[in-house]
């Protein structure tokens, strides 16, 4: 079993397999009740209709959701050309249709690969950007279209396969966080030369995070919970010396040695696999502590069998 319990209750990340229907808060306020803390986050909202992976911080882990939230993201979906709509995806209201008959196969993989790498993406009117302080799927609500600013995002793989329809392709999308599939969905059919939208969204990983370890939200409990250290894998790790344990505990500043590879962020671990904090870059030769986990009263405990890093 992975967890830590304290006075606060658990502390540790579930890997849960969303399923359609549900937001990404109400799986949180669920698995509240499921893991009896009210310290529950997710990193990285899946719409609604969306399935798959969603990575939930517990306990002192919601301290380390921003780090989760940079992974980048795999998705599969499928692209329906022809047809657009107002949320991008087949939720929304037909807008414009097209005729899209003669696009071949081959023209469809060529748009993609146009589409891949580092590209500038304007959001849709149905995400949680803020515009003027507000959010645009608030807008959206409102019935009010706002003008929205390109942003840079990598796409690092975007493959199609065909299916029996023409006009629809099964499409498999890598990328970096903050990335619009369903946009991706109508860039591809506005290169192509109409339109296009997004069905049937389902995140298969964030990082090395893969929905082959997820758990369904009636399989959420304290008993599932991988370790902090656990959450930060895909991150650098750093053994702390002797000397550094309480150091770290302490939120000091350390020496950049050859243990600090790289750019950054690092996890820093004791001897015994658990997580004390998370360092990032810092003035000249140095690293500061963004996160720190384990206070210095703590560092020299004995650890928990969550904090050593088991599932």
């Amino acid at each position: 079993m992975s967890r830590r319990r304290g006075a606060d209750g658990p502390d540790g990340l579930v890997v849960v397999d969303k399923e359609a229907g549900w937001t990404s808060h109400d799986v949180v306020a669920k698995s509240r009740g499921l893991l009896g803390t009210r310290k529950v986050g997710h990193s990285g909202t899946l719409d609604p209709d969306a399935t798959g992976v969603l990575l939930l911080g517990v306990g002192r882990v919601t301290r380390l959701l921003r780090f989760l939230t940079a992974l980048p993201k795999t998705y599969t979906c499928d692209m329906v050309l022809g047809v657009e709509t107002s949320t991008l995806d087949d939720s929304g209201e037909v807008t414009a249709t097209h005729e899209m008959g003669g696009v071949t196969f081959a023209a469809i993989e060529h748009a993609a690969q146009g589409l891949t790498g580092d590209i500038l993406q304007v959001p849709p009117m149905v995400s949680a950007v803020k515009v003027d302080g507000k959010r645009l799927h608030q807008l959206a609500r409102e019935g009010i279209e706002v003008e929205r600013q390109p942003r840079p995002v990598t796409v690092h793989r975007f493959t199609v396969t065909p299916t029996g329809d023409p006009l629809v392709v099964r499409a498999e999308v890598e990328c970096s966080s903050g990335t619009y599939v369903r946009t991706l969905a109508a860039d591809l059919g506005h290169v192509l030369g109409g339109g296009g939208h997004l069905r049937d969204l389902r995140r298969t990983a964030v990082g090395s995070f893969e929905v082959a370890e997820a758990r369904t939200l009636d399989q959420v409990s304290p008993d599932v919970l991988l370790s902090p250290a656990e959450a930060m894998r895909d991150y650098q790790r750093v053994l702390a010396t002797d000397d550094d344990v309480v150091a770290v505990g302490y939120g000091k500043v350390l020496e950049r040695d050859d243990r600090f590879s790289g750019d950054g962020p690092w996890a820093v671990l004791d001897g015994t696999g658990r997580l004390l904090a998370v360092y990032g870059p810092h003035r000249g030769t140095t690293v500061k502590p963004e996160v720190v986990l384990a206070p210095a009263g703590e560092a020299a405990g004995p650890p928990s069998s969550a904090e050593a890093g088991g599932r």
